[in-house]
């Protein structure tokens, strides 16, 4: 696979620590007064092609996230 091509020469670190089950409570407490703010653009799955392109323009800020069953219905 040409993974230039295919996925627009992204790249993702991710780190894997084996944490404690207190590192994750004090972790949780600290979070909790830290003001985090999350953005995410949201694709009907049918959209998954111009969430691609809208990721190789650069026009997401955030995470796109890509929905696989239609939101719920309001009411």
């Amino acid at each position: 696979m040409d993974y230039g091509e295919y996925l627009f020469q992204e790249h993702n670190l991710r780190s894997v620590t084996a944490n404690t089950r207190r590192d994750r409570q004090e972790l949780l407490a600290l979070t909790a007064s830290i003001p985090l703010h999350t953005q995410t653009t949201e694709f009907l799955l049918e959209q998954a092609n111009e969430a691609l392109q809208a990721l190789k323009r650069d026009q997401i800020n955030g995470a796109a996230v890509l929905r696989v069953s239609p939101p719920p219905a309001a009411g």
